[in-house]
């Protein structure tokens, strides 16, 4: 039988939350505001299924270019390709350099 080749095949252990970060996303996460510009790291909700980016973006940094609705336009750097994404604010984190 052949292997399924799904959106979230293989992720088990990548899209797990710990037993601590369970339950409702806290409310800033979702009322953060970030600026085009603004660095970011793309993080994964699993709870959240709407404006889920692709596996392969999980753990990425990006950079915002716009603001589309209530999600946010990233340009991620995949191997020497530029990608840009839509992503909205839940599987967002701000980048601390």
């Amino acid at each position: 039988m052949k292997g399924s080749k799904g959106y979230r095949t293989r992720t088990r252990r990548l899209l797990k939350k710990k037993p601590r970060e369970r339950g409702k996303i806290k409310i800033s996460k979702l009322l953060h505001e970030y600026q085009p510009g603004n660095r970011v790291v793309i993080k994964i909700d699993p709870s959240v299924h709407k404006g889920m980016p692709h596996k392969r973006y999980h753990g990425k940094i990006g950079t915002v270019v716009d603001k589309r609705g209530r999600s946010y336009v990233i340009s991620v750097t995949q191997g020497d390709a530029t990608k840009e994404i839509i992503v909205r604010p839940e599987h967002l984190e701000p980048y601390k350099a």
